[in-house]
């Protein structure tokens, strides 16, 4: 066990991992079927062995030494996107492409501590494919079946299959101070992704407020932002805190909206400026943690008629 991660979580560090399930959807802000309709991830995050290679990925990403990354995840996540009104069969030309999207991603996580604030690193690589075999259109297709839901006609539109690697980093900085009794911490974050799926620069602003925030740093980031950490720790006490979070990105490329790289697709015009505003809750007890979250998203493409809406849950075990 690395001293780095002792100073980071104290008596928890024994702990064996962190298994998580992420569901975002659009439903969940009242919102019908439309753009990012839908996505599941699940994870599992745990402290890498001290020679774990994980460790090594980090210090040739980003030149932080490998002893230096307390924590790693495995991701695998299913994503789809459809335009508004799913239940015309004719190619919407003025609304986004069908397309699913299928991955598996490793993630590590870095904190400094300092003085009066700590920092914060994330590096994320993901590995996978868009089009019919991430298996977006069956999915889809069987639980709106269940649900009795409208059936969408146009998945015959979708992007083509692409194989997609994507190399992304966030780092934020954090202050922690009193507030009549609560605990309050805030703080900037940049960060960039670089690859076929998502290129873009970001800027944010984070806060949360509650009682325990010690316990995890858990604000759920909603695709494309880079993933944030599920690690918590564990305790017989009930903590809680509700949160905000504003991110501002320049996408450079989106290939769910500019189409395949290689072949003809349908594809809308981008919106180079893109903002995310979040708000929601999260609650920790014993070996359980559940954040609720909700996205407002400006719009991602010319002719969009409005902002995007859709919510997100995050349930969190650790054993």
């Amino acid at each position: 066990m690395v001293l780095a991660l002792v100073g980071l979580w104290g008596a928890q560090a024994h702990a064996d991992g962190v298994a998580s399930l992420k569901v975002e959807n659009d439903i969940f802000a009242g919102s019908s079927d439309g753009h990012y309709s839908n996505g599941i991830e699940a994870s599992w995050a745990f402290v890498p062995e001290s020679d774990h290679w994980t460790r090594k990925m980090g210090e040739r990403l980003t030149g932080i030494p490998a002893e230096e990354w307390e924590l790693a995840a495995w991701r695998l996540s299913q994503q789809m996107y459809t335009p508004i009104d799913i239940s015309r069969s004719d190619l919407v030309e003025d609304d986004r492409p069908y397309a699913g999207l299928l991955y598996g991603g490793v993630s590590l996580f870095d904190e400094q501590q300092h003085e009066r604030w700590r920092q914060l690193t994330g590096v994320h690589v993901d590995v996978g494919w868009v089009g019919p075999a991430s298996l977006a259109e069956p999915t889809q297709k069987g639980i709106h079946k269940i649900t009795d839901s409208d059936e969408p006609e146009g998945w015959s539109h979708q992007l083509d299959f692409e194989p997609i690697v994507n190399l992304a980093m966030k780092r934020g900085w954090i202050a922690k101070r009193q507030l009549a009794g609560l605990e309050v911490d805030t703080g900037p974050s940049a960060g960039f992704a670089l690859g076929n799926l998502y290129t873009y620069v970001s800027a944010g602003f984070g806060a949360r407020i509650g009682q325990g925030l010690e316990r995890s740093y858990s604000i759920p980031a909603v695709a494309p932002a880079a993933t944030g950490q599920s690690w918590f720790r564990s305790g017989s006490d009930f903590a809680w805190y509700v949160f905000a979070n504003f991110e501002g990105r320049y996408m450079a490329h989106n290939l769910l909206l500019d189409g395949n790289t290689f072949e003809d697709s349908h594809s809308v015009e981008r919106e180079p400026w893109v903002g995310d505003a979040q708000a929601g809750v999260t609650m920790t007890w014993q070996d359980w943690q559940l954040s609720l979250t909700n996205v407002w998203r400006t719009r991602e493409f010319e002719g969009q008629d409005r902002h995007d809406e859709f919510g997100s849950i995050q349930l969190s075990w650790q054993y």
